[in-house]
């Protein structure tokens, strides 16, 4: 526990030392929440709507600060960490390398965390939000969406070649997500094959789940893609517990 607690003492400290976590995971997305509510205030998300662009946009934009540790972060580091050789080290030392990748997956759930409560302290105190469905539920789908995001970017830093290739890779999953995902514009409105392409994107399923529990929608709504994060988290898990490069 000591050398844990002394891992996650460094490590933070290197994390916020270069920002990008900071700015991507925390920063950003309040940003995003801000403009939307100064923009379109408790405005229906879309026509016909029974909830607020602001409703929406909460379940979205948690979803986004959590693809940004997990697909962004993860992969980033854990591939540059292996090309420097540092989990090799760990290999002839007391200290598993598995426990630096516990370790940073600790620190980035940690910003996630964080950005969750700012999200909606800014949406509550600001744009009068308050979330209409269960917490329970809300924390369920919060975890199943944190753990797929996770496996992604543990597998795609375990097996990329290098940490360039693995920077390409998480840009292609993370800005298409963000852009197209629903996190800004309502997936309600968006045209059918968008949605269809939409669809493909596991960040759309993630938002859909955390949406429909914020909003307190039928438990039938989200089993789709409930199904969908859970069968992506383990074969992601699968491929990173058979593929993966330690050095």
């Amino acid at each position: 526990m000591k050398t844990f607690k002394t891992m996650i003492i460094t490590e933070t400290k290197l994390s916020l030392r270069g920002l990008d976590m900071l700015i991507f995971a925390i920063f950003m997305p309040i940003a995003v929440l801000i403009i939307l509510g100064v923009i379109y205030g408790e405005k229906p998300a879309f026509a016909g709507a029974d909830y607020t662009f602001i409703a929406q946009s909460f379940g979205a934009l948690t979803t986004i600060s959590i693809a940004a540790g997990g697909v962004m972060g993860l992969p980033l580091l854990v591939s540059d960490y292996r090309s420097k050789k540092i989990l090799k080290r760990f290999q002839v030392t007391p200290v598993s390398p598995m426990m630096i990748l516990i370790v940073q997956v600790t620190i980035y759930t940690l910003y996630a965390v964080v950005s969750l409560v700012l999200l909606y302290l800014t949406a509550a105190l600001f744009f009068s939000y308050r979330m209409q469905g269960s917490l329970l539920h809300f924390m369920g789908g919060y975890l199943l969406v944190l753990i797929t995001m996770f496996s992604i970017g543990v597998m795609v830093g375990g097996i990329a070649k290098n940490s360039k290739i693995a920077g390409v890779i998480a840009s292609l999953l993370y800005f298409p997500m963000f852009i197209f995902s629903g996190a800004t514009l309502p997936y309600e409105v968006m045209p059918a094959a968008m949605r269809r392409a939409a669809d493909v994107l596991p960040l759309t399923q993630g938002i859909k789940i955390l949406k429909a529990a914020s909003l307190g929608e039928a438990a039938d709504n989200i089993f789709v893609p409930v199904l969908v994060m859970t069968v992506l988290a383990v074969s992601c898990i699968f491929i990173s517990l058979r593929f993966f490069k330690w050095e």
